[in-house]
């Protein structure tokens, strides 16, 4: 925001902005469709991990602080754990109807 003028906060000539092209970092970690669709049927064909077949067994018997905290202590961080838990809850849900 120049004013046009040699002094002050927004001293300066005044021009106008041009939009810049998103470089490939801006989308960095962004899931592309073909990784996801591939990612979706390698889990079809391979199933679950042992890990997740366990947090599986403590939701059925409704335990699901005890398989929070398997997941954490498995993956790491708690909003991962958090993550995949509803994420076997889900493939649970599915498998009931």
């Amino acid at each position: 925001m120049a004013t046009g003028l040699a002094v002050g906060i927004d001293a300066g000539h005044v021009t106008t902005k041009k939009a810049k092209k998103a470089s490939p970092s801006s989308r960095k970690g962004r899931l592309a469709n073909r990784v996801k669709l591939v990612r979706e049927i390698v889990k079809e064909v391979a199933g679950m991990a042992p890990y997740e077949k366990r947090i599986a067994e403590l939701l059925r018997i409704g335990k699901d602080k005890r398989a929070l905290k398997y997941a954490k202590n498995k993956l790491g961080t708690h909003i991962r754990a958090k993550r995949k838990r509803e994420e076997v809850a889900e493939i649970l849900r599915k498998t009931r109807k």
